[in-house]
Parts: C-alpha cells; sequence; structure tokens
C-alpha cells in the first residue's frame, strides 16, 4: 500500500493503525510504503514515519528506506506480540 505524503501524508504510528483496521479481513500480505517526491520533502517529515514501514524517494527511484522491525521489505503478519 503506497501512501504519497503530499495527498494523504507520510504513513504515521496512527495512520498505520487506521491502514491495518481498514486492511484487517485482506488476505493478501501487505507492505506500507510512503512515498517522497524528493529528499528535502522526506526530511520534513521522517521524524512522523512509523515503523516498520518503507520509505521511497522519487528523485532516488532504485532505492528504498526501511524502517526498522524484523523484516526487510516484506510484509508484517496481522498478528503482532504484545
Amino acid at each position: 500500500m503506497i501512501e504519497a505524503v503530499h495527498s494523504s501524508g507520510v504513513i504515521s504510528n496512527v495512520r498505520l493503525l487506521e491502514l491495518k483496521k481498514l486492511t484487517e479481513e485482506c488476505t493478501a500480505d501487505i507492505i506500507f510504503i510512503t512515498a517522497f517526491l524528493d529528499q528535502n520533502t522526506f526530511r520534513k517529515f521522517a521524524a512522523d514515519v512509523a515503523w516498520e514501514t518503507e520509505v521511497w524517494i522519487a528523485d532516488a527511484p532504485d532505492h528504498i528506506i526501511h524502517f526498522d522491525g524484523e523484516k526487510f521489505l516484506g510484509p508484517y503478519s496481522q498478528i503482532t506480540n504484545t
């Protein structure tokens, strides 16, 4: 699932919870990605990006930024350990 920061904002912790709730019945594996036009825009919002999501920047299309977590560029299980 890709969110364009200029239209919907970043996938923040709150937004990630909302998206997980909206897709809880989805059987497909989901990867959450926030898309930025450039690195300057990314820098403005970097602190708000949720962990366990990805970032893609249009002016560096061959790269992706992974925000921590157990997996690298793959969907997380809907079941989490708390």
